[in-house]
This record gives structure tokens, sequence and C-alpha cells, in this order.
């Protein structure tokens, strides 16, 4: 699934700084599952070129094993991220994040995340930003459907 912008999801211009206050959040994709909350920071998800996103993320939250096809690179803004690699989900088996860490997942790598408390994680990635389920049937997008 690739990203297109809301408009609660405005990214940023290519030259200013943002603060805090300044992030617009929106509701996520179709392709995450309801809960988080989704800002564009620059760039745009659904176009070629580099793009930053930022994903705030309640205690709990989970994505299910999938890959992207390109390299994703990952630092956590607050709370304690935990990600594991592979095509199933396997809790054991994740390494935690806490606050500053830092990460890249290579492309077509199969991986899966869960935030172990409130989160916040900044994405970065060269776009069109495009999500693939290991099992399209974890796809929450697809579940909408039925």
């Amino acid at each position: 699934m690739s990203l297109a912008p809301a408009s609660a999801q405005k990214p940023a211009t290519p030259h200013g700084a943002l603060t805090p206050v300044d992030v617009t959040w929106g509701d996520p994709p179709p392709w995450l599952n309801p809960g988080a909350k989704l800002a564009v920071m620059s760039g745009s998800p659904s176009e070629p070129g580099l793009v930053t996103l930022r994903l705030q993320m309640p205690a709990g939250y989970k994505i299910a094993p999938h890959w992207h096809p390109s390299d994703e690179h990952v630092t956590v803004l607050s709370g304690v991220f935990a990600v594991g690699m592979g095509g199933t989900f396997d809790q054991a088996n994740m390494k935690e994040l806490p606050t500053g860490s830092y990460g890249v997942v290579a492309a077509e790598m199969r991986h899966f995340a869960m935030a172990k408390s409130a989160a916040v994680i900044q994405v970065q990635g060269m776009g069109p930003f495009v999500i693939r389920y290991v099992n399209p049937a974890d796809d929450p997008s697809q579940a909408q459907k039925h």
C-alpha cells in the first residue's frame, strides 16, 4: 500500500524548522491499525524522494510482519519501541529500543514492531513509501473491506 498524504497530514515545506507545536498529527492511513497518529514531516510519501514521517503509538500497538521496497531508518523519539526480524511476529525475539535509539532495516527485510510503552518514532526513507504485509490478512486495509 502506498501512502497518500491526507489534508491533516500536510507535509512541511522543504526549507524551515518545526517545533513540536507545529507538527500536524492525523489518523493513520488504512494500512496501519487504528489507534496511532501519523505526521508527515517532509517530502511526499506518495512521490519519489526522501520522506520523513512520525508515528505516535499507544503502549501495546503492534505492526505485523511486513517489508518495504527501500531502506527504512527509524529513530525512537520517546518511549520504548521494539523490533524483530522475520516473517512471523515473535515477541520473545524482539529487540527493545529505548528513547534515542536508531535502527535501519534494509530494503525487503521482513520485520515487525511493537510499542512497549507509549512511543513516538521518526521514519525516513525513499518515497513512494510502501508497506507490504508478509501475510495479506494482516493488512488492516484489507480487514476494513470485509
